[in-house]
C-alpha cells in the first residue's frame, strides 16, 4: 500500500515517517539509491508499507518542497522562529539580520522572538521590535518568566512546521518550555539519544504540538552566508522594494549610487538605520568572500 507521510526524525540510513499519527520506520527503495537524491527531516514522502508490519516501510518518492534550510537540514517549514534575547545577552542587531536574510534566501516565513522582557525597560523593547514589525516581521516581545506574550505565540504556531532558530544563551529553551512544559527536555532527550553523545545540532527532529510540529535547531545560531552573491543580498531585506523603484540605476547596490531610492529612505527614516548598517556589514563580507574564492 503507497502512503504519503512527513519525515520526523533522520538516523543511519533510517527515517521516521509519520502517516497521519502511525510511526513508519523507512529504508530508501533501491531505485533511489541509484541516483543522487537528498531526503532530510521535514520532507514529505510517498513510502510503501506490507500488511504483515505496518511499522516499517521503503521510501519509494520524494515529493517536491516548498523551502530548505541547510544548517541543519530541514524541509517545508511554515515557519521559522528567530529568537534573541532583549538582555542577557545584549540583542545584536547584526546576527538578527543574517539570521533573517538565511531565511529569506530559503524563503522560509519568519517570525520573531524576543526574550526575556522582564530584564528590560519597556522603551528599549519597543525601540527594538519596532524596527522589525516597520521591516515587515510579525515580532512577539516575550517572558517565560511573567509569561508575558506566551498565549499570543502559542496560538501563532498551532497547526504548523515550525523550527526555532537563534544564538546559544538567549532563552530558546525556557520559551520552548513556557509554550508547552517540558517540550524543550523532550526535544533534548531525543537529539541526545539521535546523536549518541556527538554534536547534537546534526539532527533535527520533529515533535507533535498543537497540531503541527516543533524543532529545536540551534545551529542557526551560526550564520554562513558563503552560498550567496553580494548582488542577491539586497532581496532579502523586504523594506528595500518598496523603495527601489526610486533607484537611478537598475541593478542598485544602494551603497555608492548617487541617487538611490533605498539610502533616500534611510535618510527619510522609512528604513531603520541599523537594518541599512546590518545591509552594508554583510554586503562587505559577502564581497570578501568571493574575491578570496577567485584567488
Amino acid at each position: 500500500m503507497v502512503t504519503e507521510g512527513l519525515v520526523v526524525r533522520s538516523y543511519s540510513g533510517y527515517y521516521y515517517v509519520d502517516c497521519n499519527g502511525t510511526m513508519v520506520t523507512c529504508k530508501v527503495k533501491g531505485h533511489l539509491k541509484q541516483k543522487r537524491f537528498s531526503l532530510f527531516t521535514g520532507d514529505r514522502v510517498l513510502l510503501e508499507t506490507v500488511s504483515d508490519d505496518p511499522g516499517e516501510g521503503m521510501i519509494t518518492s520524494i515529493l517536491p518542497r516548498r523551502n530548505f534550510l541547510l544548517r541543519p537540514a530541514v524541509a517545508n517549514l511554515d515557519l521559522l522562529v528567530i529568537t534573541q534575547a532583549l538582555k542577557q545577552p545584549d540583542f545584536s542587531y547584526l546576527i538578527m539580520d543574517k539570521l533573517l536574510v538565511l531565511a529569506e534566501k530559503a524563503k522560509v516565513p519568519v517570525l520573531i522572538v524576543l526574550t526575556k522582557a522582564d530584564l528590560t525597560e519597556t522603551e528599549q523593547a519597543e525601540r527594538i521590535s519596532s524596527v522589525y514589525r516597520n521591516s515587515g516581521y510579525q515580532t512577539f516581545v516575550i517572558s517565560s518568566l511573567t509569561g508575558t506574550g506566551i498565549d499570543l505565540l502559542r496560538k501563532s504556531l498551532a497547526g504548523k512546521v515550525t523550527a526555532f532558530g537563534g544564538p546559544s544563551g538567549v532563552g530558546k529553551s525556557s520559551a520552548l518550555n513556557a509554550i508547552q512544559p517540558g517540550i524543550a527536555r523532550t526535544i533534548g532527550e531525543i537529539s541526545s539519544k539521535i546523536s549518541r553523545g556527538r554534536h547534537t545540532t546534526r539532527y533535527t527532529e520533529l515533535v507533535p504540538f498543537n497540531g503541527g510540529y516543533l524543532a529545536d535547531t540551534p545551529g542557526f545560531g551560526n550564520v554562513l552566508l558563503e552560498n550567496m552573491m553580494p548582488e542577491e543580498l539586497a532581496g532579502c531585506f523586504p523594506e528595500f522594494r518598496t523603495y527601489e523603484s526610486s533607484c537611478k540605476f537598475s541593478p542598485c547596490s544602494h551603497i555608492h549610487e548617487p541617487v538611490c531610492g533605498v539610502k533616500n529612505a534611510v535618510k527619510a527614516g522609512r528604513i531603520a538605520p541599523t537594518r541599512y548598517d546590518s545591509y552594508l556589514e554583510i554586503y562587505e563580507e559577502l564581497k570578501e568572500y568571493k574575491e578570496r574564492n577567485r584567488k
